[in-house]
């Protein structure tokens, strides 16, 4: 039996079964497979933190904004909204068909309860900050102000949700399509607890609703009837795969198996390329490759030198040309290139040959203490993933030779690296910031010192942070990225992490798939796809 297909029946065999009655039959489903890359930690929108994640949650929710083929921001629940002339005020209107997978209204009431429990202490959800622009929200979600009543998020009435900020947010609507405020079905979690996500318990208000889910083999989406725009959706079943071995996910599509896989194996890039390239999409995509250093316990806490040594005897453009080989851009600053309503602070090191750096790197080694008569050793995290793994053996081969310094490599499955990860139990680990809206913001406040599990390293600069807050004030844009700019620049300087390269997106897609566009977010809604065989 061919792995990863259903059970849906061939053309050729509907037609015989047609024929043996008598007629033709006017419809087929279609179906869609995708590979996924890792099992997914959780379906609940709220708890979740990865890429994988998100594209199911993408087709299964919705929040009061969605996102077009193109990743441009559309209506979503909410049909309209208006913002006041001081941009602290957002009325949304909600769709009069808007509904849950159970064919009840979505209401206000369950955008502010969605809201509410995204912040609340209890939820722990890592993405609270997402709803920190809303009146006395960062104060809730830090337990400083316990009444939800004082946040500013109200239902005016049925269908009209009314959002207060704190100051005036220019990218408060981007932080609207993210999944960690999509709108929650408080029945279904109220009834079942952490257990609301199973199928047969989880009611939906996406384009699609969760049938079926087997743990390491396949996920189970089908089309939802209740969905506002559901005649517009021409898919009928999505099967999303874990695909972490990208070699078997390519082998799978090359079989016909999958229609969409997750990534392209490095070593593959060039193959692809030259064998199939109207089905190699590799686009440029809104994110950052990094290694963070745990500054929370030795031998990075309090020691600047040794960080920046290691960050600067890291060759990057022979980590983007000879082993990621995709046309990814060497990274020497945090923020992406091309970001809206940003200038990128000009990095000395970028200026400077690799020998160079490497020079740099050696004097900097001894000053904090170490060299051949205090070796070093250090541990580098990273999750499942030949991609990772050879990132890492190339970064542990450059520290070995140019400073003497020898890294173990500890591979991780994708729950268990998300853990160690939020708890900083680690020295060093390879991780990857995808930008949840296009504004530097998104990048630069995951350093902040009160971001909580997400910040990566543990990093905390009173400079940095007061440089966040002041530009959270600035109305003029030019001023703001000015702002920014220079936050970005002591953030680096500081070295909490080594961004290594700017990602692009690397996928298959059969020529059967239809609507499929490439977008710097690299947001692909099942909504807007079809299968045209």
């Amino acid at each position: 039996m061919s792995l990863g297909r259903s059970r849906v029946p061939s053309s050729t065999s509907l037609f015989a079964a047609a024929f043996l009655l008598g007629s033709v039959p006017a419809w087929s489903a279609q179906v869609l497979h995708r590979g996924n890359g890792a099992e997914p930690e959780t379906l609940d929108p709220q708890l979740s933190t990865g890429v994988p994640e998100a594209h199911l949650q993408r087709d299964l929710f919705e929040g009061l904004v969605a996102e077009a083929a193109d990743g441009k921001l559309i209506p979503g629940t909410a049909e309209r909204w208006e913002i006041s002339p001081d941009g602290t005020v957002y009325t949304f209107h909600l769709r009069a068909n808007a509904k849950w997978s159970n064919g009840d209204p979505v209401t206000a009431q369950d955008v502010v309860y969605s809201y509410r429990r995204l912040l609340d202490p209890k939820t722990a959800s890592k993405y609270a900050f997402m709803q920190w622009p809303l009146k006395n929200g960062e104060a809730f979600s830090k337990g400083e102000n316990k009444d939800p009543e004082a946040i500013g998020i109200k239902a005016v009435n049925e269908r009209t949700v009314q959002a207060t900020l704190e100051r005036p947010t220019p990218y408060y609507l981007g932080l609207l399509a993210h999944h960690a405020s999509y709108i929650v079905p408080r029945k279904a979690i109220e009834a079942h607890a952490e257990r609301w996500t199973r199928p047969g318990n989880i009611v939906s208000n996406g384009a699609f609703r969760l049938e079926a889910w087997t743990p390491q083999d396949r996920i189970k989406l089908v089309k939802n009837p209740s969905y506002h725009d559901a005649r517009s959706v021409q898919i009928d079943e999505i099967y999303y795969y874990p695909t972490e071995d990208q070699q078997a996910e390519l082998k799978r599509y090359r079989a016909g198996e999958l229609d969409l896989t997750y990534r392209i194996p490095v070593d593959q890039i060039a193959w692809a390329r030259q064998n199939l390239p109207n089905e190699t999409r590799i686009t440029p995509f809104f994110g950052t490759y990094y290694y963070a250093f745990n500054l929370t316990k030795p031998p990075f806490q309090d020691n600047l030198k040794l960080r920046q040594a290691l960050s600067l005897a890291i060759d990057r453009e022979t980590i983007v040309e000879k082993v990621m080989r995709g046309g990814e851009v060497p990274a020497y600053g945090w923020v992406p290139p091309n970001t809206l309503n940003y200038v990128k602070f000009d990095s000395a090191t970028a200026a400077l040959k690799q020998a160079d750096r490497d020079a740099q790197a050696r004097k900097l080694l001894a000053e904090a203490g170490y060299g051949p008569g205090k070796p070093l050793e250090v541990e580098i995290l990273y999750n499942t993933s030949d991609e990772h793994r050879r990132v890492a053996i190339a970064i542990a081969a450059m520290w070995d030779e140019k400073l003497g310094i020898k890294a173990k490599l500890v591979n991780q499955e994708w729950k268990v690296y998300l853990d160690l990860g939020a708890q900083k139990q680690f020295q060093i680990r390879r991780a990857g910031w995808i930008g949840d809206y296009n504004d530097a913001w998104t990048f630069l406040e995951l350093l902040k010192g009160d971001i909580g599990k997400q910040n990566p390293a543990g990093y905390t600069s009173g400079r940095y942070d007061e440089l966040l807050r002041r530009s959270a004030t600035t109305l003029d844009l030019n001023e703001r990225a000015r702002i920014l700019a220079e936050a970005e620049r002591i953030m680096v300087e500081d070295t909490p992490v080594a961004p290594l390269f700017h990602y692009v997106s690397k996928a298959m897609v059969k020529p059967h798939v239809q609507g499929w566009q490439p977008n710097v977010q690299d947001v692909h809604p099942t909504r807007w796809l079809s299968v045209k065989k």
